[in-house]
């Protein structure tokens, strides 16, 4: 029972959050065209719907772990009963806040829209104050030493593409385990 409430809430809080920030709002601003089209670009639309489609890729790949490995949703109101670190959990800490910038961004190139950049610089101020503030202190209180551990292995935006060797860990500090 647990695993479908994990489900069903995951998918209810895919449309109050990342669906309204990146989809929503970015509609609002946009209404989905570029508002000077002698200034379209088309190898920057492209560009943009690549990144966009990448970050919904990641929003999705993350939000079905939390629910199918983590047994929670992504809202701070029913999380995760396990610390979820596989798939870009094992590059980056927080790959659905990269796949929601990733989607912004995206947008701000397709449609040239500095509006769309403004909102993308406030969404990234408001995560870093929420993550810093809350949710690691929180991820910290709950998961302990194995959270300590994970975050001296995985760097919280900027992926690490390679992974780092047993050499470069002590032995008492393992890297996270795959959830």
């Amino acid at each position: 029972m647990r695993l479908i409430a994990a489900i069903l809430g995951t998918i209810v809080f895919f449309f109050i959050a990342p669906f309204t920030i990146a989809g929503v709002i970015p509609w609002l601003i946009t209404d989905w065209h570029v508002r000077l089209p002698e200034y379209a670009n088309p190898v920057a639309q492209g560009i943009g719907a690549a990144m966009a489609g990448m970050g919904t890729i990641f929003l999705l790949d993350s939000f079905a772990r939390f629910a199918l490995k983590g047994l929670g949703t992504p809202a701070p109101v029913a999380p995760p009963k396990h610390l979820v670190v596989s798939g870009l959990y094992r590059y980056v800490r927080n790959p659905m806040y990269v796949g929601v910038g990733l989607v912004i961004a995206g947008q701000c190139l397709a449609f040239r829209s500095l509006p769309l950049v403004v909102w993308l610089a406030l969404f990234t101020a408001a995560v870093t104050v929420f993550v810093v503030g809350y949710e690691q202190p929180t991820l910290r209180a709950q998961y302990g030493a194995s959270y300590d551990a994970y975050c001296r292995s995985v760097p919280a935006v900027v992926p690490r593409l390679r992974r780092r060797t047993r050499s470069t860990r002590s032995s008492s500090q393992p890297g996270p385990s795959d959830s």
